[in-house]
């Protein structure tokens, strides 16, 4: 059939054969690691070594331990150099003007290392020449040495760390041991140099300044002493003022009168409580305190002391006792009035009291106005004072970086931010070339290109391929009855001619009963019973091998299987029989990619079967899709329990292009064809390597939904 005639055989690469190829030219393989290997060695050998050398250097602050305003250093001063700041001191050390200063103290421009092109060789000229290379001697030799400088130059920050690499190739080991060495003193200089030129520049920018800040301080500080003195508010300390200070007075001297004036009070109603209740004077405090009293109470236990003592000897009528008792009297008569005037005398005080603490009220609320009155004023006074702080200290400020400034100028020192930690040097072995690694790597390399080169070639040529092998069933696993082997072809012939012979024998209404072996119900109930899900139909008869083909899908449709068709024939006989239309899409349209899958799928219009027409694309076009059939049918068996290909008249080459011969039963659907061509393609089937091979030779004797053979 032509329709399939365009498929390719499934390969595989044979890695074997691709092992054994490279084997059988193990000569040319090892003959070539050997040569190029050879060559590495020699060309390693005559390159003049390249030494390298380094030094390195720690970027931390080197400022001293006191600075110049007798203060300590700021700690975690190296945390300045960061990142960017460790990156940026790497670009000082590439900077061309760095570069040429080493090259100065070293006269690099005296070696010819430095300036090859002062020498230029034929070709070079020749190139010059031809106008394809510019002329390197039209730069200034001091460009030709740093460019070249530049070439043989190493500087990076050692990982994770504040330390830069200097490294420096040539090929006098002196001399790249050197390079670095000078590099770094270089750089210290420079670095030392512009801290230094900063401390100038500072202290020349830092003395008008000061002398500006000085005025300015003056000048805040009389405003301070004007404002003080024009609102009064005159300093009594650090906090308070005149008014504040009075005010605080005031407010603790009322408070000890009013104590006191209290005190007075209650004393006075005590002493006159006791008078009168008629107790004696001198239980109280402030009588008994009353030295007059004291005099009194002395005297009349004195005239008492007398009495009693008269009394032993004289009557209460005698006049010596009279007169003591008169006496007597009398004290008591002072006594009381003393008590009088003790009385008084606390009246008196606390009317004193009470007096003064008016008098402090008063005061106290005048001081209370003054003082809200120099609050007002205070807020003047202290932005006034702000300001006058803010420039002192910034003068402070300025004068302790200009001392310090000056000093480390008039020292002429001044410590770079890098210290030296490792000097470059003299390399005994040279960086480059390293002869043995050379070799070594240059063998391998020329070892696996010969290998991969040879393997190439057998892939391209197809010697290293091989089709894919299927693996043939045993013969305890092959049908019996129903599989047509090749060796027994001419048997089943026989057996088909036999069984004729023997229904013309018999009469008619046992024919009518006989089923033959090769109907279309058999093959069906033989492929329910294996269980096939992949069936090729070829139709060497041509539409009626391919009509006995539709039967059998409506046949298996009715008995609950879901069945789809797939109409690969010339002549698209299924696709008349089964279509609603012979112009839908199918399988030539969903091989040119023109429709998606499940669009060229549609219902059979007699049974419940499923159909993939040819459709109506270019043969030719589908042709170079032919690949993906497989895919189709491998997705179709999936959706469904069987999925049947109608071939037409096709041969064992082509249907192999599209089928597998494992899991595929060859149906030979040949009703009208001779027994030689029924051998034929028996063997032919046979020798492509299939084994389920099943002759469909009957046809349904009554099928009211299909319409008559001829008649389609």
């Amino acid at each position: 059939m032509s329709s399939i005639g365009g498929g390719q055989q499934d390969v595989d690469i044979d890695l074997g054969g691709l092992f054994r190829a490279v084997w059988k030219r193990r000569t040319r393989v090892l003959l070539a690691t050997v040569c190029v290997a050879a060559a590495a060695f020699a060309t390693a050998t005559m390159i003049a070594p390249q030494y390298q050398s380094e030094a390195r250097l720690l970027i931390e602050s080197r400022e001293p331990e006191f600075s110049g305003t007798n203060q300590l250093a700021p700690a975690g001063s190296d945390r300045v150099f960061d990142e960017s700041g460790i990156s940026s001191q790497v670009q000082v050390l590439r900077s061309a003007d760095l570069i040429k200063q080493v090259a100065r103290n070293m006269k690099l421009h005296e070696r010819k290392e430095f300036d090859p092109s002062a020498e230029p060789s034929a070709l070079s000229d020749l190139l010059v020449m031809l106008g394809l290379k510019k002329n390197p001697l039209d730069l200034p030799p001091e460009e030709r040495v740093l460019k070249e400088f530049d070439s043989k130059l190493q500087v990076y920050q050692v990982e994770k760390s504040r330390v830069i690499a200097i490294a420096f190739t040539s090929k006098d080991p002196k001399l790249a041991a050197a390079i670095p060495d000078e590099m770094a003193k270089v750089y210290l200089s420079l670095q030392s140099g512009a801290k230094l030129d900063s401390n100038s520049e500072a202290s020349r920018w830092l003395e008008p300044e000061i002398a500006n800040l000085r005025e300015k301080v003056r000048e805040a500080e009389a405003k301070v002493a004007a404002y003080r003195a024009s609102s009064g508010l005159l300093p009594t300390g650090q906090t308070e003022n005149f008014a504040t200070r009075e005010l605080t007075d005031i407010s603790s001297e009322l408070a000890r009168v009013r104590g006191e004036r209290a005190n007075a009070e209650a004393r006075t109603k005590g002493v006159r409580t006791a008078l009168a209740d008629g107790r004696a004077p001198d239980t109280l405090t402030d009588v008994v305190g009353s030295q007059m009293i004291q005099r009194l109470k002395e005297n009349e236990a004195n005239v008492r002391a007398q009495i009693a003592d008269l009394s032993t000897s004289l009557l209460d009528g005698h006049p010596r006792i009279k007169a003591l008792k008169s006496q007597l009297e009398g004290i008591r008569q002072q006594i009381r009035t003393e008590t009088s005037k003790v009385l008084v005398s606390l009246e008196n005080e606390a009317k004193v009291g009470q007096l003064r603490e008016e008098q402090l009220l008063q005061r106290l609320n005048t001081l209370k106005a003054q003082s809200a009155q120099a609050g007002e004023e205070e807020v003047g006074l202290r932005a006034l004072e702000r300001e006058a702080t803010a420039q002192r200290q910034l003068l402070e400020t300025y004068l302790g970086r200009y001392r310090e400034a000056t000093s480390r100028t008039v020292a002429n020192a001044m410590p770079a931010d890098a210290r030296v930690i490792s000097n470059a040097v003299v390399p005994s072995t040279p960086d480059f070339p390293k002869v043995m690694p050379i070799t070594v790597v240059a063998a391998l390399a020329a070892f696996l290109i010969s290998c991969v080169v040879i393997m190439l070639t057998e892939l391209f040529s197809g010697r290293a391929l091989r089709p894919v092998s299927i693996a043939e069933p045993d013969a305890s696993e092959q049908l019996p009855a129903v599989k047509a082997e090749p060796e027994s072809a001419e048997s089943m012939l026989a057996l088909a001619d036999t069984e004729a012979e023997e229904q013309e024998s018999e009469p008619p209404e046992d024919t009518k009963t006989s089923e033959s072996d090769f109907s279309i119900e058999f093959v069906a109930a033989h492929l329910l019973d294996q269980d096939v899900r992949i069936a090729v139909s070829v139709s060497p008869g041509g539409d009626e091998g391919s009509t006995a083909t539709v039967m059998l899908a409506r046949l298996l449709a009715e008995d609950g299987q879901k069945i789809v068709l797939i109409d690969l024939s010339g002549s698209a006989c299924p696709t008349r029989l089964m279509a609603q239309s012979p112009a839908l899409p199918g399988i030539t349209n969903l091989l040119s990619g023109e429709v998606a899958f499940g669009e060229s799928i549609h219902a059979d219009r007699f049974s419940e079967a499923h159909l993939v027409p040819r459709g109506n694309s270019d043969p030719r076009t589908a042709m170079r899709g032919i690949e993906r059939l497989q895919m189709i049918i491998d997705a179709l068996t999936n959706a469904y329990d069987l999925v049947l290909i109608e071939c037409g008249a096709a041969d064992a080459s082509a249907v192999s292009r599209i089928a597998r011969r494992e899991g595929t039963e060859i149906i030979l659907s040949a009703s009208s064809v001779s027994d030689e061509r029924i051998v034929e393609l028996l063997t032919d089937f046979g020798e492509a390597g299939y084994r389920n091979i099943v002759l469909m030779t009957g046809q349904r004797e009554s099928d009211p939904d299909f319409p008559d053979r001829h008649a389609a």
